[in-house]
């Protein structure tokens, strides 16, 4: 019996104390774009991003090479700070641009191509899908303002 009062009596001052600590505020699970945006490299004048195959329209195999244009800039590896050179990066199906003030995604719709590549072999399932490429600077942000080729659409065999 002895034990079992100490025990409640610990619970009891336990639950006090617990009551009395101001409850933690919540945390925010991403920063508003203005608080995490990062300084951005300017992009030269006249500076073009294009594809050079596939054709806009074109009928392409389940596995395709896609090949990035670039002039007025040069390509360098990610991580690599050169002036008036970035690297590749394709998005697939996106409808909207991510934010211009961040590192670009990497994830199925943002391909990174990171090792300085001016091509790639990539799958797509059956049906239409669009395709734009976008330039990064040496920390994967997109120039100020962004390079980006113009959006165009394949249809897979």
């Amino acid at each position: 019996m002895k034990h079992a009062l100490l025990f409640a009596g610990t619970l009891l001052l336990a639950g006090v104390a617990q009551a009395q600590q101001p409850a933690a505020a919540p945390q925010p699970t991403t920063l508003p774009a203005a608080a995490a945006a990062l300084p951005r490299t300017a992009a030269p004048a006249g500076a073009e991003l294009y594809f050079i195959a596939p054709a806009d329209g074109a009928m392409v195999d389940k596995e395709f090479t896609v090949r990035f244009g670039l002039k007025g800039m040069g390509v360098a590896p990610a991580g690599i700070t050169l002036a008036k050179t970035g690297h590749h990066h394709l998005l697939i199906d996106v409808a909207e641009l991510p934010p211009m003030n961040q590192p670009l995604p990497m994830d199925d719709k943002h391909k990174h191509f990171g090792g300085g590549q001016t091509e790639a072999t990539i799958t797509l399932s059956p049906g239409k899908h669009t395709l734009q490429l976008i330039l990064g600077d040496a920390l994967h942000i997109p120039f100020d303002p962004p390079i980006l080729s113009p959006k165009i659409t394949v249809t897979v065999k």
